[in-house]
């Protein structure tokens, strides 16, 4: 991503010396590029994504927000929270040879990632065949990845008409932005669109700016001047600066003092929008990751036992009631057990196919019941605190969930009934 910042002019020169020599000087000069969104010490040291970095580009028809996530799979929280507030997907694919073959095969990253964000509700897709200059821009590489990604993409629900591939050498600035020379190896085989086209022609979703405002916190940190600021993106309505909102859960109220966006101030944000917004009035201890910021007239529900619709993912082990697991919403994750299976569902159409299954088993659909845990195990006394959630159907960002076990994404769904 940093070398598409470059070519789009996000990046001064200045900057990119700068990038360069640090990198050069913990000997890690192959890491320049990626220094311009991996900005913590601890990062640039260890040569990996940590954190979701924002950063916005400019194409021809769309301003986008680019949500930098972590690959690595110590770091899948993190994945998810960007994840959940993106609305089209860029996956950058290693085309060196047992690269790709290592993140695709079972338990690889290239294939979570792609179920996590179909899960999350992203419907678009761009891969980006990158590193082809190690494997000598090879046309049948290039083919033979996109052979094998195309069926899994399609078995994990993206329709092909919203799926792109483009060929690319990022370290070399190839086929970012501009069409290559008539004198590329790659223009040999390869005239399509290059990677900034594609963005630019992404579909915009539609934006519900009429629905109650819904805005979930995935950071906070201290403000430019006073007052402290969350960030996080608009899941529903709009949000207005100088207006009174409630901190759910919890009873403290906070003001909006200002919004905004890649630095640039706004007066308002609706629905779908990705923003800083600096909040006044209110003890910045009642501010955590994961709460949603509403108006009082209309607050979010809590609930800590709630039914959803879920697809199980492609798991070893078989999910029983009372299995115990880890439950994400947006930037989220608590723990929790699934209590009781209600029924089997036939994938197509929706209709049960039996009730109260003892197991549910890879590539099932289901409905279940889930149920909160109290993470301190202070006996059988102790009560989970709710979290805010809606069903699926009052707002589909709200309503989608995403189940965890050890390590592992064993599946995802929706909300259909909150019970308690």
């Amino acid at each position: 991503m940093g070398r598409l910042l470059y070519e789009l002019g996000r990046v001064d020169e200045k900057r990119r010396i700068a990038n360069e020599r640090g990198s050069n000087k913990m000997g890690k000069s192959s890491f320049s590029w990626a220094w311009e969104l991996d900005g913590t010490q601890e990062e640039r040291e260890r040569g990996i994504t940590m954190d979701i970095a924002l950063q916005t580009l400019v194409t021809t028809h769309r301003v986008i927000t680019i949500l930098d996530a972590p690959g690595h799979k110590d770091f899948i929280p993190n994945m998810i929270s960007g994840a959940s507030q993106a609305d089209s997907a860029l996956l950058v694919v290693d085309a060196a040879v047992g690269e790709f073959e290592a993140g695709f095969e079972r338990g690889g990253q290239t294939r979570e990632h792609l179920l996590l964000v179909r899960s999350l509700g992203v419907g678009q897709v761009i891969v980006a065949v990158n590193k082809l200059d190690q494997v000598e821009w090879s046309k049948a590489r290039y083919e033979e990845i996109c052979a094998v990604l195309k069926p899994f993409l399609l078995q994990s629900g993206f329709h092909p008409s919203k799926t792109r591939f483009v060929p690319v050498a990022a370290m070399e600035g190839v086929n970012l932005a501009r069409a290559e020379p008539v004198t590329s190896p790659l223009y040999q085989w390869y005239k399509g669109p290059t990677l900034v086209d594609l963005l630019d022609a992404l579909d915009p979703p539609i934006r519900d700016i009429n629905t109650p405002l819904r805005f979930p916190i995935s950071n906070v940190f201290k403000g430019q001047t006073s007052g402290i600021s969350v960030s996080g993106r608009v899941c529903g309505g709009i949000i207005v600066a100088g207006e009174r909102l409630r901190i759910i859960p919890g009873d403290e109220s906070a003001t909006v003092k200002a919004i905004d966006s890649d630095g640039e101030s706004l007066p308002w944000a609706g629905a779908g929008s990705n923003v800083n917004v600096t909040l006044t009035g209110v003890d910045p201890i009642s501010l955590n990751i994961g709460s949603v910021l509403c108006r009082p007239s209309h607050l979010i529900p809590l609930t800590s036992t709630f039914t959803a619709r879920i697809i199980v993912f492609d798991i070893q082990v078989p999910i029983t009631a009372g299995a115990s697991i880890e439950l994400f919403h947006h930037s989220r994750d608590v723990p929790a057990s699934i209590s009781r299976l209600i029924s089997v569902l036939d994938r197509s159409n929706g209709s049960i196919i039996k009730t109260k299954p003892r197991v549910l088993t890879k590539n099932m659909s289901a409905e279940v019941e889930i149920s909160l845990r109290n993470s301190t195990y202070a006996g059988p006394a102790s009560r989970a605190l709710p979290i805010p959630l809606e069903p699926f159907s009052v707002n589909k960002e709200m309503g989608r969930i995403l189940i965890r076990r050890v390590g592992e994404t064993i599946g995802a769904g929706v909300v259909t009934e909150l019970l308690t």
